[in-house]
Parts: C-alpha cells; sequence; structure tokens
C-alpha cells in the first residue's frame, strides 16, 4: 500500500467495458521526507487509479497497484494497475503526527 493524495480526476468516454462506470482519479505519492520526518515530499510522478472509496480533490488516500489492486471488491476482471482502497484520517511517524485529515 502506498499514500497519495487526489490531485485530479480523469475522464475517459471511450473505455473498457470491464471499465464502465468506475470514478478515475490522479494521485500524486506522498513519501515520508528522509531529511526532515515530520513532512511528507510529493513524489515525482502521478499515477491514475480508480476509486474504490468515494474520495474527492485533495484528500490523503491509501492505494495499491498491480496484483493487489485486482483483489478489491469488483476489481478481478477490471484492467486495473492502481485502486484507491481507503481515505486517510491520520499519519503519525516517530511518534508524531505529520498529517491529520482534520486539520487540513
Amino acid at each position: 500500500m502506498f499514500l497519495a493524495r487526489v490531485e485530479g480526476s480523469v475522464v475517459a468516454t471511450k473505455k473498457d467495458p470491464a471499465m464502465s462506470g468506475r470514478k478515475l482519479l490522479l494521485l500524486r505519492p506522498q513519501l515520508v521526507d528522509d531529511k526532515d520526518p515530520t513532512r511528507f515530499k510529493a513524489g515525482s510522478n502521478t499515477i491514475i487509479a480508480v476509486d474504490s472509496v468515494g474520495a474527492g480533490l485533495g484528500e490523503m488516500v491509501l492505494f495499491c497497484q498491480g496484483s493487489s489492486a485486482r483483489l478489491a471488491p469488483g476489481m478481478r476482471e477490471a484492467p486495473v494497475d492502481a485502486v484507491i482502497i481507503g481515505i486517510v484520517d491520520s499519519v503519525d511517524v516517530l511518534g508524531q503526527q505529520i498529517f491529520s485529515a482534520r486539520t487540513s
């Protein structure tokens, strides 16, 4: 599993039939900053993921990739590589809270 922030959405009107009706979101992975572990730094890549939990713009989410993504409910027959599987409430690193959905 990985952490990411939802940065946008993707609309594709023509797609594989197994993807019909699925919301696609653009994610930016979030990494704990190795120089300052009390904060995140944005990853350099973006990922398109199927939303299975109703996430929205700006939220911190958990996502999985690869064969694990197809284990999410309803994804077994879909050609997906990344699925959002949770909306994050808080993140603690080394005993210190570095993210809270209540304050962001």
